[in-house]
């Protein structure tokens, strides 16, 4: 499965300069956040495939104005063909706005998902716009990671933890693959290709399907 991943820069590629077919390749399409609706708008049109989002903390315009065609996913485990993307969007509060949150309030949206959790046996890609704290996170509060998220990788080992936010020029250690554990971490900020393997998919949902056998 072929996923396009998007986040916080809109791709002059793929929207001032776009070419018929140059999303052909893909199955879906991922937003982590701070993209013009206008410009998911434009690619799930172009590419008719699948477009998921989470919210950004300068996504308050979705609140009015969501963008037409795609499917977000903020507080959901979604189920895309077998593969199980858990949605979290949004940043750490540094001021009041929507879509930022304090730790507390973060915990508190990962706890009103138990239900999906216990019924999904867990996720495989955890989606968020924030990253896990002291993981390519920023220095600043604004860019300050959240301790849940490791929580959830901690608990949940999912294959993908990919979020945006943390743009390149932010921070001297920026990188765009990282790992904890067995998680894959990804800085999907601009634009990201991720490539899963058919075969652990199957593999996974195999594994699924013996966990409610028991």
């Amino acid at each position: 499965m072929k996923i396009l991943v998007i986040a916080d820069e809109e791709s002059k590629k793929l929207w001032d300069y776009y070419e018929p077919g140059m999303l052909d390749k893909y199955d879906l399409i991922l937003s982590c956040g701070d993209l013009s609706p206008h410009y998911l708008e434009f690619l799930v049109t172009m590419s008719n495939k699948d477009l998921l989002y989470v919210h950004g903390n300068h996504d308050r315009c979705y609140d009015t104005t969501p963008p037409l065609g795609c499917t977000c996913i903020d507080d959901k485990v979604y189920n895309f063909r077998g593969l199980r993307i858990l949605g979290l969007g949004g940043s750490y509060r540094y001021r009041e706005s929507s879509h930022m949150y304090t730790e507390k309030e973060m915990r508190r949206r990962v706890s009103r998902l138990r239900f999906q959790l216990w019924r999904s046996k867990g996720f495989d890609i955890l989606l968020t716009h924030a990253p896990a704290l002291g993981i390519n996170h920023g220095k600043d509060l604004p860019h300050r990671g959240f301790r849940t998220f490791i929580e959830l990788m901690d608990k949940y080992a999912p294959a993908y933890f990919i979020h945006g936010h943390v743009h390149r020029n932010y921070s001297d250690g920026y990188r765009r693959d990282d790992y904890y554990r067995s998680t894959h971490i990804i800085n999907a900020s601009g634009t990201y290709e991720l490539d899963i393997p058919d075969e652990l998919i199957a593999k996974q949902e195999e594994a699924r399907k013996s966990k409610k056998k028991t």
